[in-house]
């Protein structure tokens, strides 16, 4: 049972004529007859009665025709749906990100593809970047930005952005004021931290203990965010990525010092299944973290 015949067949049966329908699927009146004695011969029973001049549905004729209407019917559908999806009025885009993308970098990227596909639907998945490549390995996001490229041979990635690590304190601080600060002297200061082992914390315990200074912990918290709010009670001091204190440091809540012998530059991941085969509203996106990537290459 094909398509074409399942066409011809309705329009025999909506225009009330084998020559008339002929002329609205622009095909001669015999083609139409062969390829709806085909379907006859597959179904193994008459679909008119051809006794009649104008063509009269058997019962089975009416069966078939009441099938035919709702195959055609969601063979159109899924056509529309199918051009829906690749004019991008439709669609889903899956994200696994952390805790930093996810408040401070994508807001912007999705704000700016919203305004590009307002219709496409947009999931984030947080989790900590050391989970994020097994999400896009078990393709339960579409891609991840992650705060380290992985080394997997069914991965491949791009950077999208440079970040660097910065010490922050409440404005009234008496090391705010200051051009720099040492090691040794944050030795004697109290810091809240973040409870999730990552590059940037190994760096910080790293560069301490070479200076054979104590590192003060004395909160772990969930969230950057909570980082802040204790460091502007006063309750001690942190090391946070720049981006995440970017708007409190311009609006002057928090201040941040260099510390002398302590750098740590991050990069973010864009991370996918090599050679996937994305869907059109993933793609658009990917194109737009392109965009910030090449953004942050020129600047």
């Amino acid at each position: 049972m094909e398509m074409n015949q399942l066409e011809f067949f309705r329009k025999v049966v909506e225009e009330g004529s084998f020559s008339k329908a002929a002329e609205r699927v622009y095909r001669t009146q015999p083609a139409v007859s062969i390829a709806i004695r085909r379907l006859e011969e597959e179904i193994g029973a008459p679909l008119f009665e051809r006794s009649q001049k104008t063509p009269a549905l058997t019962d089975v004729g009416q069966l078939v025709y009441d099938y035919a209407k709702r195959i055609l019917s969601l063979r159109d559908q899924a056509l529309d749906g199918v051009a829906e999806l690749k004019s991008l009025k439709r669609g889903r885009v899956r994200i696994g990100a952390n805790e930093s993308t996810s408040h401070y970098l994508l807001p912007q990227i999705i704000l700016d593809y919203r305004k590009r596909y307002p219709q496409v639907k947009v999931e984030i998945f947080g989790h900590s970047s050391d989970h994020l490549s097994r999400e896009v390995l078990d393709g339960k996001v579409d891609f991840a930005l992650m705060a380290f490229d992985p080394v997997d041979s069914d991965l491949e990635s791009f950077p999208v952005l440079k970040d660097e690590l910065v010490l922050i304190m409440h404005p009234n601080h008496p090391l705010a004021k200051r051009a720099a600060v040492t090691v040794e002297e944050l030795g004697k200061e109290s810091f809240v931290a973040h409870n999730v082992k990552t590059g940037s914390r190994q760096r910080v315990l790293e560069v301490f203990a070479q200076h054979r200074t104590p590192l003060n912990i004395t909160l772990e918290l969930a969230t950057i965010e909570t980082i802040k709010r204790f460091v502007q009670l006063e309750i001690g001091l942190g090391f946070v990525p720049r981006m995440c204190v970017a708007e409190e440091l311009e609006r002057g809540s928090l201040a941040s010092v260099p510390v002398q012998d302590l750098t740590y530059e991050r990069t973010l991941w864009v991370t996918h299944r090599r050679e996937m085969t994305f869907s059109h509203a993933a793609k658009a996106f990917l194109e737009l973290l392109r965009e910030q990537a090449k953004k942050q290459i020129d600047n």
